[in-house]
């Protein structure tokens, strides 16, 4: 009879990879349900998330740290959601249909701002 001793494998990258996703987690302020209390429905939601995405993909950021897909109680039910970073959630409000008040307002003032020299780049 042969003995086996167990060897206990440490998987130091998914370690890695929970730490870094509680960390990207503390940054994520911003529910995009809460544009619901701003007008939009959960489909124009849906949609702006989308798109934003697609543009923060597609500029080589990372996900993680601006975008993580949760659920949330609303109404004593539960939702499918989305935790937003900063950049996040003027992503996605960037991307929200124009014709909502709130999201022409938001447009119009990163517009002011970037053109009075009070950004970064």
């Amino acid at each position: 009879m042969q003995v086996s001793i167990y060897k206990l494998e440490q998987k130091y990258t998914d370690s890695i990879n929970n730490f870094m996703d509680f960390y990207y987690g503390l940054r994520l302020y911003y529910f995009a349900s809460d544009l619901l209390y701003d007008g939009l429905s959960p489909k124009q939601i849906s949609d702006a998330v989308t798109k934003a995405m697609n543009v923060a993909k597609n500029s080589k950021l990372n996900l993680k740290e601006h975008f993580k897909p949760v659920f949330s109680s609303m109404n004593n039910e539960v939702i499918s959601d989305c935790k937003l970073s900063r950049l996040g959630y003027g992503l996605v409000l960037l991307n929200a249909e124009t014709n909502l008040s709130v999201v022409g307002r938001w447009q119009l003032k990163v517009l002011d701002r970037f053109l009075n020299g009070d950004c970064n780049h």
